[in-house]
Protein backbone atom coordinates (compact mmCIF):
# COMPACT_ATOMS: atom_id res chain seq x y z
CA UNK A 1 0.00 0.00 0.00
CA UNK A 2 1.28 3.47 -0.92
CA UNK A 3 0.61 6.35 1.42
CA UNK A 4 -1.35 9.21 -0.10
CA UNK A 5 1.48 11.66 0.58
CA UNK A 6 3.85 9.70 -1.66
CA UNK A 7 1.68 10.29 -4.72
CA UNK A 8 1.10 14.05 -4.21
CA UNK A 9 -2.49 13.69 -5.37
CA UNK A 10 -5.19 16.23 -4.61
CA UNK A 11 -8.56 15.26 -3.19
CA UNK A 12 -10.15 15.71 -6.61
CA UNK A 13 -7.55 13.46 -8.23
CA UNK A 14 -8.01 10.76 -5.60
CA UNK A 15 -11.78 10.83 -6.01
CA UNK A 16 -11.34 10.88 -9.79
CA UNK A 17 -9.46 7.60 -9.63
CA UNK A 18 -12.19 6.13 -7.44
CA UNK A 19 -14.96 7.32 -9.73
CA UNK A 20 -13.23 5.89 -12.79
CA UNK A 21 -12.75 2.46 -11.20
CA UNK A 22 -16.34 2.48 -10.03
CA UNK A 23 -17.58 3.44 -13.50
CA UNK A 24 -15.76 0.47 -14.99
CA UNK A 25 -17.11 -1.87 -12.30
CA UNK A 26 -20.74 -0.74 -12.62
CA UNK A 27 -20.64 -0.83 -16.42
CA UNK A 28 -19.22 -4.34 -16.38
CA UNK A 29 -21.80 -5.53 -13.88
CA UNK A 30 -24.52 -4.16 -16.14
CA UNK A 31 -23.00 -5.88 -19.18
CA UNK A 32 -22.99 -9.18 -17.28
CA UNK A 33 -26.75 -8.82 -16.76
CA UNK A 34 -27.35 -7.86 -20.39
CA UNK A 35 -25.33 -10.83 -21.62
CA UNK A 36 -27.27 -13.21 -19.36
CA UNK A 37 -30.50 -11.73 -20.73
CA UNK A 38 -29.41 -12.55 -24.28
CA UNK A 39 -29.08 -8.93 -25.37
CA UNK A 40 -25.35 -9.11 -26.12
CA UNK A 41 -24.39 -11.27 -29.07
CA UNK A 42 -21.04 -13.02 -29.09
CA UNK A 43 -18.28 -12.89 -26.50
CA UNK A 44 -18.13 -10.51 -23.55
CA UNK A 45 -14.85 -10.43 -21.62
CA UNK A 46 -15.28 -8.37 -18.46
CA UNK A 47 -12.62 -6.38 -16.65
CA UNK A 48 -14.00 -6.94 -13.15
CA UNK A 49 -11.11 -7.13 -10.68
CA UNK A 50 -8.59 -5.32 -12.90
CA UNK A 51 -9.99 -1.78 -12.79
CA UNK A 52 -6.95 -0.27 -11.06
CA UNK A 53 -4.66 -0.91 -14.03
CA UNK A 54 -6.51 1.02 -16.72
CA UNK A 55 -7.41 3.73 -14.22
CA UNK A 56 -3.88 4.27 -12.91
CA UNK A 57 -2.27 4.32 -16.36
CA UNK A 58 -4.82 6.35 -18.31
CA UNK A 59 -5.00 9.02 -15.60
CA UNK A 60 -1.71 10.34 -17.04
CA UNK A 61 -2.72 10.31 -20.70
CA UNK A 62 -3.86 13.17 -22.90
CA UNK A 63 -6.57 12.93 -25.51
CA UNK A 64 -4.00 12.72 -28.31
CA UNK A 65 -2.08 9.88 -26.66
CA UNK A 66 -2.91 6.52 -28.19
CA UNK A 67 -4.07 3.32 -26.50
CA UNK A 68 -4.16 -0.13 -28.10
CA UNK A 69 -6.18 -2.75 -26.30
CA UNK A 70 -7.21 -6.41 -26.15
CA UNK A 71 -10.39 -8.49 -26.14
CA UNK A 72 -10.75 -7.50 -22.45
CA UNK A 73 -10.81 -3.83 -23.30
CA UNK A 74 -13.92 -2.23 -21.81
CA UNK A 75 -11.98 -0.72 -18.91
CA UNK A 76 -9.32 0.70 -21.22
CA UNK A 77 -11.98 2.26 -23.45
CA UNK A 78 -13.84 3.90 -20.57
CA UNK A 79 -10.61 5.17 -19.02
CA UNK A 80 -9.51 6.72 -22.33
CA UNK A 81 -12.74 8.62 -22.90
CA UNK A 82 -15.32 6.31 -24.46
CA UNK A 83 -18.59 7.04 -22.65
CA UNK A 84 -20.79 4.43 -20.94
CA UNK A 85 -23.49 5.18 -23.51
CA UNK A 86 -21.14 4.50 -26.41
CA UNK A 87 -19.76 1.36 -24.77
CA UNK A 88 -23.05 -0.30 -23.86
CA UNK A 89 -24.66 0.64 -27.17
CA UNK A 90 -21.73 -0.92 -29.01
CA UNK A 91 -22.03 -4.20 -27.14
CA UNK A 92 -25.74 -4.25 -27.94
CA UNK A 93 -24.91 -3.79 -31.63
CA UNK A 94 -26.59 -0.38 -31.89
CA UNK A 95 -25.81 2.36 -34.38
CA UNK A 96 -25.02 4.76 -31.52
CA UNK A 97 -22.13 2.60 -30.30
CA UNK A 98 -18.55 3.82 -30.53
CA UNK A 99 -18.00 1.57 -33.56
CA UNK A 100 -21.48 2.03 -34.99
CA UNK A 101 -22.59 -1.33 -33.66
CA UNK A 102 -20.14 -3.16 -35.91
CA UNK A 103 -17.40 -4.01 -33.44
CA UNK A 104 -19.07 -5.45 -30.37
CA UNK A 105 -17.20 -6.31 -27.19
CA UNK A 106 -13.86 -7.22 -28.76
CA UNK A 107 -13.53 -4.52 -31.42
CA UNK A 108 -14.16 -1.20 -29.71
CA UNK A 109 -12.73 1.79 -31.53
CA UNK A 110 -12.81 5.54 -31.04
CA UNK A 111 -9.77 7.35 -32.45
CA UNK A 112 -11.30 10.74 -31.59
CA UNK A 113 -10.24 10.15 -27.98
CA UNK A 114 -7.07 8.23 -28.82
CA UNK A 115 -8.59 4.78 -28.31
CA UNK A 116 -7.18 2.98 -31.33
CA UNK A 117 -9.07 -0.24 -30.94
CA UNK A 118 -9.24 -3.57 -29.21
CA UNK A 119 -8.77 -6.95 -30.82
CA UNK A 120 -9.51 -10.60 -30.15
CA UNK A 121 -6.19 -11.56 -31.72
CA UNK A 122 -3.64 -12.05 -28.94
CA UNK A 123 -0.57 -9.82 -29.13
CA UNK A 124 -0.98 -7.42 -32.08
CA UNK A 125 -1.78 -4.46 -29.81
CA UNK A 126 1.86 -4.60 -28.69
CA UNK A 127 3.15 -4.08 -32.23
CA UNK A 128 0.49 -1.49 -33.00
CA UNK A 129 1.48 0.53 -29.93
CA UNK A 130 5.11 0.43 -31.06
CA UNK A 131 3.87 1.80 -34.37
CA UNK A 132 1.99 4.52 -32.50
CA UNK A 133 5.21 5.49 -30.77
CA UNK A 134 7.08 5.49 -34.08
CA UNK A 135 4.42 7.77 -35.55
CA UNK A 136 4.86 10.22 -32.68
CA UNK A 137 8.62 10.15 -33.25
CA UNK A 138 8.27 10.83 -37.00
CA UNK A 139 5.82 13.68 -36.38
CA UNK A 140 8.05 15.05 -33.60
CA UNK A 141 5.24 15.06 -31.06
CA UNK A 142 5.52 14.42 -27.33
CA UNK A 143 2.72 11.90 -27.66
CA UNK A 144 2.71 8.60 -25.75
CA UNK A 145 1.52 5.23 -27.03
CA UNK A 146 0.28 2.51 -24.66
CA UNK A 147 -0.24 -1.21 -25.19
CA UNK A 148 -2.39 -3.14 -22.73
CA UNK A 149 -1.95 -6.90 -22.98
CA UNK A 150 -2.24 -10.02 -20.87
CA UNK A 151 0.33 -12.46 -19.55
CA UNK A 152 -0.44 -14.87 -22.39
CA UNK A 153 0.63 -12.28 -24.96
CA UNK A 154 4.01 -11.96 -23.25
CA UNK A 155 4.96 -15.26 -24.91
CA UNK A 156 3.91 -14.00 -28.32
CA UNK A 157 6.56 -13.02 -30.86
CA UNK A 158 5.01 -9.56 -31.09
CA UNK A 159 6.05 -8.93 -27.48
CA UNK A 160 9.74 -9.60 -28.09
CA UNK A 161 9.97 -7.93 -31.50
CA UNK A 162 8.10 -4.79 -30.49
CA UNK A 163 9.93 -4.24 -27.22
CA UNK A 164 13.26 -4.75 -28.94
CA UNK A 165 12.41 -2.26 -31.70
CA UNK A 166 10.95 0.32 -29.29
CA UNK A 167 14.06 0.13 -27.12
CA UNK A 168 16.52 0.41 -30.00
CA UNK A 169 14.74 3.50 -31.31
CA UNK A 170 13.81 4.98 -27.89
CA UNK A 171 10.15 5.10 -28.86
CA UNK A 172 7.62 6.73 -26.47
CA UNK A 173 5.78 3.51 -25.68
CA UNK A 174 4.50 2.02 -22.43
CA UNK A 175 4.01 -1.74 -22.53
CA UNK A 176 1.48 -2.63 -19.81
CA UNK A 177 1.19 -6.33 -19.02
CA UNK A 178 -1.97 -7.06 -17.05
CA UNK A 179 -0.76 -10.30 -15.51
CA UNK A 180 -3.94 -11.95 -14.25
CA UNK A 181 -2.14 -15.32 -13.97
CA UNK A 182 -4.12 -17.12 -16.69
CA UNK A 183 -4.21 -17.11 -20.48
CA UNK A 184 -7.85 -18.14 -20.82
CA UNK A 185 -7.54 -21.23 -18.57
CA UNK A 186 -3.80 -21.90 -18.77
CA UNK A 187 -1.62 -20.75 -15.83
CA UNK A 188 1.36 -18.66 -16.89
CA UNK A 189 3.61 -20.88 -14.77
CA UNK A 190 2.84 -23.82 -17.07
CA UNK A 191 4.01 -22.13 -20.27
CA UNK A 192 7.15 -20.25 -19.21
CA UNK A 193 10.09 -20.72 -16.87
CA UNK A 194 10.02 -17.02 -16.04
CA UNK A 195 6.50 -15.91 -15.02
CA UNK A 196 7.80 -12.53 -13.79
CA UNK A 197 7.13 -10.58 -16.98
CA UNK A 198 8.64 -7.33 -15.69
CA UNK A 199 12.04 -8.97 -15.24
CA UNK A 200 12.23 -9.72 -18.96
CA UNK A 201 12.94 -6.05 -19.61
CA UNK A 202 16.56 -6.54 -18.51
CA UNK A 203 17.29 -8.62 -21.60
CA UNK A 204 16.24 -5.74 -23.85
CA UNK A 205 17.73 -2.85 -21.91
CA UNK A 206 14.62 -0.95 -20.84
CA UNK A 207 13.13 -0.34 -17.38
CA UNK A 208 10.96 -3.17 -16.12
CA UNK A 209 8.64 -2.33 -13.24
CA UNK A 210 6.38 -4.80 -11.42
CA UNK A 211 3.59 -3.48 -9.20
CA UNK A 212 0.49 -4.68 -7.40
CA UNK A 213 -2.10 -4.23 -10.14
CA UNK A 214 -4.90 -4.10 -7.58
CA UNK A 215 -3.40 -1.00 -5.92
CA UNK A 216 -4.44 1.98 -8.04
CA UNK A 217 -1.93 4.28 -6.32
CA UNK A 218 0.94 1.89 -7.05
CA UNK A 219 -0.08 1.71 -10.70
CA UNK A 220 -0.55 5.48 -10.85
CA UNK A 221 2.90 6.14 -9.43
CA UNK A 222 4.67 3.66 -11.74
CA UNK A 223 2.80 4.94 -14.77
CA UNK A 224 3.71 8.54 -13.91
CA UNK A 225 7.40 7.79 -14.30
CA UNK A 226 6.86 5.71 -17.45
CA UNK A 227 4.87 8.51 -19.10
CA UNK A 228 7.43 11.10 -18.03
CA UNK A 229 10.25 9.09 -19.58
CA UNK A 230 8.31 8.57 -22.80
CA UNK A 231 7.42 12.26 -23.22
CA UNK A 232 11.00 13.28 -22.49
CA UNK A 233 12.34 11.07 -25.28
CA UNK A 234 13.96 8.61 -22.88
CA UNK A 235 12.32 5.55 -24.40
CA UNK A 236 9.85 2.81 -23.47
CA UNK A 237 8.99 1.12 -20.18
CA UNK A 238 7.64 -2.36 -19.46
CA UNK A 239 5.09 -2.18 -16.65
CA UNK A 240 3.84 -5.46 -15.19
CA UNK A 241 0.68 -5.15 -13.11
CA UNK A 242 -0.11 -8.30 -11.15
CA UNK A 243 -3.88 -8.56 -10.91
CA UNK A 244 -6.76 -11.03 -11.22
CA UNK A 245 -10.07 -11.32 -13.05
CA UNK A 246 -12.75 -12.59 -10.69
CA UNK A 247 -15.18 -13.72 -13.39
CA UNK A 248 -14.83 -16.35 -16.11
CA UNK A 249 -12.56 -15.70 -19.08
CA UNK A 250 -15.68 -14.74 -21.02
CA UNK A 251 -19.32 -14.55 -19.95
CA UNK A 252 -21.08 -17.86 -20.39
CA UNK A 253 -17.88 -19.91 -20.13
CA UNK A 254 -17.27 -22.47 -17.43
CA UNK A 255 -15.18 -21.07 -14.61
CA UNK A 256 -14.07 -24.23 -12.84
CA UNK A 257 -11.43 -26.90 -13.13
CA UNK A 258 -8.43 -24.66 -13.71
CA UNK A 259 -8.51 -22.50 -10.57
CA UNK A 260 -9.93 -23.05 -7.12
CA UNK A 261 -12.80 -21.28 -5.39
CA UNK A 262 -10.38 -20.52 -2.55
CA UNK A 263 -8.07 -18.69 -4.94
CA UNK A 264 -10.91 -16.57 -6.30
CA UNK A 265 -12.20 -15.83 -2.80
CA UNK A 266 -8.74 -14.71 -1.66
CA UNK A 267 -8.35 -12.33 -4.61
CA UNK A 268 -11.83 -10.91 -4.03
CA UNK A 269 -10.62 -9.75 -0.62
CA UNK A 270 -8.09 -7.64 -2.56
CA UNK A 271 -10.77 -5.94 -4.68
CA UNK A 272 -9.16 -2.75 -6.06
CA UNK A 273 -12.33 -0.72 -5.63
CA UNK A 274 -12.99 -1.75 -2.02
CA UNK A 275 -9.31 -1.46 -1.10
CA UNK A 276 -9.09 2.09 -2.41
CA UNK A 277 -12.39 2.99 -0.78
CA UNK A 278 -10.92 2.00 2.59
CA UNK A 279 -7.83 4.14 1.94
CA UNK A 280 -9.95 7.18 1.05
CA UNK A 281 -11.90 6.87 4.30
CA UNK A 282 -8.81 6.09 6.39
CA UNK A 283 -6.92 9.13 5.08
CA UNK A 284 -9.89 11.47 5.46
CA UNK A 285 -10.22 12.08 1.73
CA UNK A 286 -13.93 11.27 1.82
CA UNK A 287 -16.57 9.89 4.15
CA UNK A 288 -18.53 6.72 3.50
CA UNK A 289 -21.59 8.86 2.78
CA UNK A 290 -19.68 10.85 0.16
CA UNK A 291 -18.43 7.67 -1.51
CA UNK A 292 -21.92 6.23 -1.45
CA UNK A 293 -23.13 9.34 -3.28
CA UNK A 294 -20.45 8.88 -5.94
CA UNK A 295 -21.62 5.29 -6.34
CA UNK A 296 -25.23 6.43 -6.67
CA UNK A 297 -24.22 8.97 -9.32
CA UNK A 298 -22.27 6.34 -11.27
CA UNK A 299 -25.15 3.86 -11.10
CA UNK A 300 -27.49 6.54 -12.48
CA UNK A 301 -25.09 7.17 -15.38
CA UNK A 302 -24.93 3.45 -16.15
CA UNK A 303 -28.71 3.09 -15.97
CA UNK A 304 -29.08 6.04 -18.32
CA UNK A 305 -26.53 4.47 -20.68
CA UNK A 306 -28.43 1.19 -20.66
CA UNK A 307 -31.74 2.88 -21.42
CA UNK A 308 -30.07 4.90 -24.17
CA UNK A 309 -28.56 1.77 -25.71
CA UNK A 310 -31.76 -0.29 -25.55
CA UNK A 311 -33.69 2.54 -27.21
CA UNK A 312 -31.06 3.11 -29.91
CA UNK A 313 -31.64 1.76 -33.43
CA UNK A 314 -29.79 -1.09 -35.03
CA UNK A 315 -27.60 -0.06 -37.99
CA UNK A 316 -29.58 0.36 -41.20
CA UNK A 317 -29.32 -2.62 -43.54
CA UNK A 318 -28.47 -0.26 -46.38
CA UNK A 319 -25.19 0.63 -44.60
CA UNK A 320 -23.88 -2.93 -44.52
CA UNK A 321 -21.08 -2.13 -46.96
CA UNK A 322 -20.08 1.12 -45.27
CA UNK A 323 -16.57 1.21 -43.76
CA UNK A 324 -15.58 -1.83 -45.85
CA UNK A 325 -12.51 -1.62 -48.07
CA UNK A 326 -13.49 -2.29 -51.69
CA UNK A 327 -10.51 -2.76 -54.00
CA UNK A 328 -12.79 -2.79 -57.05
CA UNK A 329 -13.64 0.87 -56.39
CA UNK A 330 -10.14 2.05 -55.65
CA UNK A 331 -10.41 1.56 -51.92
CA UNK A 332 -13.54 3.66 -51.53
CA UNK A 333 -16.42 2.60 -49.31
CA UNK A 334 -19.17 0.95 -51.28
Amino acid sequence: MIDKSETALSQDQMLGLYRNMLTIRRCEEQLVKLHAAGKIYGACHTYIGEEAVATGVCAHLRKDDTVFSTHRGHGHALSKGVTPRELIAELLGRATGCSGGRGGSMHLFKPEVGFMGSSGIVGPCISLAAGGGYTARLLKLDRVSVAFFGDGASNNGAFHESINMATVWDLPVIFVCENNLYATEIPLTRVTRNPDVGSRAQAYGLPGVTVDGNDVLAVYQAAAEAVRRARAGEGPTLLECKTYRTRAHSEGMQDAGYRTQEEKAEWKTRCPVKTFEAILIRDGVATQAELDQIDADVKAIVEDATTFALNSPMPEAATVMAHVYNSAQGGQNA
